[in-house]
């Protein structure tokens, strides 16, 4: 993590710069997080870090361990489950949402096929360059997008913190159960479905999706 700059926004870069160092593993679960420490690294004040540590732990990447302090939140299964099974439901949403548009909209399908394929070929490109944090991004970003073309901005909104967390967990699925290459598969055949209008088949994909990915993960870790 790098100095911050003075802005009027100190406690949101604040936020955002642990948030993302979560989320990439840079700090690892467990971390204690210190916030006189973390406020030397980032040239900031003791106040911004507070008050982000507050928001992070409203979004369960902080925990408190009493007089021991704040530390990054664990990864284990309950809470893989749990939020898993949100993301589930509302990538179910978003594609029943995107297909029944689809099924009804020529210029819809053409804005959503070109779109969804530049995300594809982006993520297999990141894919080969072998960086994994770059390919979870991309990964993010396909299911974003599709919640961007359903037309309801409350389900971006409500995943968003559940993304957080996940995007740690989807690092150890690309890395330890070597999912990246199925993953895009899936994409494609989801898009495909999605751009067919044919909803019954997009909600088989996405959830043989979610589900696969959330199954290797609780795998690789009950192997470890």
């Amino acid at each position: 993590m790098q100095p911050i700059a003075n802005s009027p926004s100190r406690t949101q870069q604040v936020y955002a710069m642990i948030r993302d160092s979560i989320c990439d593993c840079t700090l690892a679960p467990g971390t204690h997080l210190v916030q006189e420490d973390v406020a030397a690294q980032l040239g900031v004040s003791r106040q911004p870090v507070q008050q982000a540590m507050l928001l992070l732990k409203n979004e369960g990447l902080v925990v408190e361990a009493g007089a021991r302090g704040l530390y990054v939140a664990p990864i284990d299964a309950p809470s893989i489950i749990q939020r898993y099974q949100i993301r589930l439901v509302l990538d179910q949403l978003a594609a029943r949402l995107v297909a029944a548009q689809a099924a009804v909209s020529a210029d819809f399908v053409a804005d959503l096929r070109r779109k969804g394929e530049a995300i594809i070929a982006e993520g297999v490109a990141a894919g080969a360059g072998g960086d994994v944090r770059v390919s979870v991004a991309h990964d993010v970003a396909f299911h974003s997008f599709l919640y961007e073309m359903s037309g309801n901005p409350l389900i971006a909104s409500t995943a968003e913190p559940h993304w957080h967390f996940l995007r740690r967990v989807m690092i150890e699925v690309f890395v330890k159960a070597e999912r990246g290459e199925l993953v895009w598969q899936q994409h494609r055949q989801i898009l495909e479905s999605l751009a067919s209008g044919d909803s019954g088949r997009a909600h088989e994909l996405v959830t043989s999706h979610v589900e696969g990915a959330k199954s290797a993960l609780l795998e690789t870790m009950s192997a470890a």
